[in-house]
């Protein structure tokens, strides 16, 4: 078992036991986010590194309020 440690820049997303390695090109979802492996890097026998590139979602513009017109 292997102690995976998922990155995005320097930042710790998630901490995981895991029996197999993620490959380089592998898709990922992590939180509820979509994202894909960047690099491996092996710290030592049992402990592993892995960069994630996560998508950036668009933010949806917000609805205007029309005021003065009254559902009934």
């Amino acid at each position: 078992m292997y102690t995976v440690h998922f990155l995005e820049g320097k930042n710790i997303i998630l901490s995981q036991l895991l029996r197999q390695l993620p490959k380089v090109g592998d898709d990922l979802r992590i939180k509820g986010r979509k994202g894909k492996v960047l690099e491996i890097i092996y710290n030592n026998e049992k402990s592993v590194n892995v960069n994630v590139h996560f998508e950036v979602k668009k933010k949806a513009p917000a609805v205007a309020v029309q005021f003065g017109k009254k559902k009934k």
